[in-house]
């Protein structure tokens, strides 16, 4: 796992530089200087546009992850990065079309209270489509082992120039709208960046003609686009519904919880970035025992990382919400729940990618679109009765029983499962661990409670795991740094 190890903790540090940026965004800066319209417009156009671009890139970038490394000629290899280029445009322009047919319908779905949508909506297909690329370019460079710039540009650019432009809004160099239309072209412009970076890494003659199993790239393409969009529309959905059901500032405040659980799932999303093209290379070669060891021991590391970090939210939440306006704070039971959700995510580690992978992807199809149908449902119920707290309580039954079933699949299919003798030993820490300090306060500033708890619980919690050897990848980490340090 060397190459999966180092270029995963070099995506966990670049996501997590790209989350602490998000977090003074998310938590401080929109709050202080968006109202709370506009900062739920912002979460608004962000969350349906995630809704919207897997219908634009239609599976090609998972498409191109799984059948790259199984070509071996460099004129498919070709035809495929080719191919995959004009997938968002064929896509993009229909949605054009129907958008553009259907605009009465579509304005007239907004009338009322949410009017500052009804002028921006046409911002989520611009939105959209440059995502649609982005995430095309960037699977480009993950086919050749190349994953640190484009998580680089993924988590951390956006982020660090939407500081830039509401300091900008602060100091009325722009104003609201002008802030809406630069927070657009940043998602452009990082979509440019990753393309003139992916044709750097390889350039192919191109060449827009199918390679040979053409009918198993489209089949495939086709049930990979609706499987991956059920975990877009999972993340998305709730806050895209509440708008139809809640004013927009209830959008803000919601996501402002998600955002908070969301750090839990970071380590997952580092880790991805790399297990994912090399789940699919060993599935591709047959080799069953290494991709055993991959499943268990990127579980054990992420449960370690995550697991941290769901303890350090949850018995610092309270506090951290005081720091936070208050009209802005949510219940702790939605930063509880999501929480819980990611973490059940992390323990899975790379399941998604065996699944995706693999002959049983149509499996995740039919379960995908059950799940959704389940959520949107669930919503409609939820959310009417309970407000943003039935959002959480959809989304979390939803999430729950999609990845349960997804673990029990591939035990049964694949006699793999992420649990070893470390798991167990895991969470007895942490339940100890957050039993132990959610009830203990010191009489100091919220920020300076929640340094010291953090710091306190952080290193007593990576002693434990370094000095029982339960993470391989953490203690490998931990000795080298300790190397490093004594020179």
């Amino acid at each position: 796992m060397g190459v999966v190890a180092k270029q995963s903790i070099t995506n966990l540090f670049s996501t997590y530089f790209g989350f602490i940026f998000g977090a003074v965004n998310v938590l401080f800066l929109y709050p202080k200087f968006l109202t709370p319209d506009y900062y739920g417009l912002v979460t608004f156009l962000l969350s349906t546009s995630n809704l919207i671009w897997p219908f634009m890139a239609f599976g090609a970038q998972n498409t191109l992850v799984k059948f790259f490394s199984a070509y071996t000629e460099k004129k498919s290899q070709d035809q495929l990065l080719s191919l995959s280029l004009i997938v968002p445009l064929i896509f993009g322009g229909g949605l054009g079309i129907i958008g553009f047919l259907g605009f009465d319908y579509i304005a007239n779905y907004f009338e009322g209270s949410n009017e500052l949508v009804k002028k921006h909506a046409w911002l989520i297909i611009v939105i959209a489509i440059s995502i649609a690329y982005f995430e095309i370019f960037y699977a480009w460079c993950k086919v050749f082992m190349k994953s640190t710039f484009g998580n680089l540009m993924k988590e951390v650019f956006h982020r660090v120039c939407i500081v830039v432009l509401l300091l900008g809004l602060y100091f009325k160099w722009i104003n609201l709208d002008a802030f809406i239309y630069a927070l657009v072209g940043l998602y452009i412009i990082r979509t440019l960046i990753v393309m003139i970076y992916a044709l750097n890494t390889y350039q192919p003659i191109f060449n827009f003609s199918f390679p040979t199993n053409r009918s198993n790239l489209i089949k495939y393409s086709f049930l990979i686009f609706i499987a991956g969009t059920v975990a877009v529309f999972l993340f998305d959905l709730d806050k895209t519904m509440i708008e139809r059901y809640l004013p927009l500032s209830d959008v803000a405040t919601y996501g402002i919880g998600v955002y908070i659980a969301a750090v839990i799932g970071v380590p997952q999303r580092a880790m991805h970035q790399i297990t994912y093209p090399i789940t699919a290379s060993l599935l591709n070669q047959n080799k069953k025992q290494e991709l055993d060891n991959l499943y268990k021991k990127s579980s054990i590391t992420l449960v370690v990382v995550s697991g941290l970090i769901f303890c350090l939210i949850l018995v610092n939440i309270q506090q951290l919400y005081l720091l936070i306006d208050e009209n802005y704070r949510a219940g702790v039971s939605i930063v509880l729940l999501l929480g819980i959700e990611k973490l059940y995510q992390n323990l899975l580690a790379n399941n998604n990618s065996i699944l995706f992978n693999s002959d049983y992807y149509r499996f995740v199809l039919i379960l995908g679109v059950l799940i959704v149908v389940l959520a949107v449902i669930l919503n409609l119920i939820m959310i009417p009765a309970y407000g943003i707290y039935g959002a959480a309580y959809a989304t979390f039954i939803a999430y729950f029983l999609y990845n349960t079933v997804k673990l029990v699949f591939v035990y049964f299919k694949f006699k793999m499962h992420p649990f070893s003798s470390s798991t167990g030993w895991i969470f007895s820490i942490l339940f100890v661990f957050c039993f132990g300090f959610y009830f203990w306060e010191f009489p100091f500033h919220p920020l300076l409670n929640i340094a010291l708890k953090s710091l306190l619980l952080g290193l007593a919690y990576l002693y434990i795991v370094i000095r029982l050897n339960l993470s391989e990848d953490i203690s490998n980490f931990a000795f080298q740094m300790t190397k490093y340090f004594k020179k």
